[in-house]
């Protein structure tokens, strides 16, 4: 039970500082090309392995460039969680395109058009 509360914690504390160093810490120009919103950090039992789950909002190109500068910058993170969060050994991070809001969203559109083609069927009655 105290081992999953300190993944957790160390879930919560990476999320917080990686989203520091998009925001602040990171100066390839590439990764501010598209909005990037954290939605999730997945932390393993063992505190090695680190998967950060994001979303990337912009064009379908300069979203496949961000994705990969940041697997190109996993050093850089890995080395600034380690020095910010005074750790001998950060987890080795790995950036994951979070495909849940797409999915939410194509959800959210096809219940919409089904309302319309019900609504449109109830109009023709």
């Amino acid at each position: 039970m105290a081992n999953s509360r300190r993944v957790e914690k160390l879930a919560a504390l990476l999320k917080r500082e990686v989203s520091d160093l998009l925001v602040n810490g990171v100066r390839d120009e590439r990764i501010h090309q598209s909005m990037i919103t954290i939605t999730a950090v997945e932390v393993s039992g063992d505190l090695q392995h680190c998967k950060i789950f994001i979303s990337l909002f912009g064009e379908e190109q300069k979203k496949k460039e961000v994705l990969a500068c940041l697997d190109e910058a996993k050093g850089f993170f890995r080395a600034e969680l380690a020095r910010r969060l005074q750790m001998r050994r950060a987890p080795d991070v790995v950036f994951k395109l979070d495909l849940g809001m797409i999915k939410g969203s194509s959800v959210l559109d096809l219940l919409t058009s089904l309302e319309h083609k019900r609504k449109s069927k109830n109009e023709n009655i």
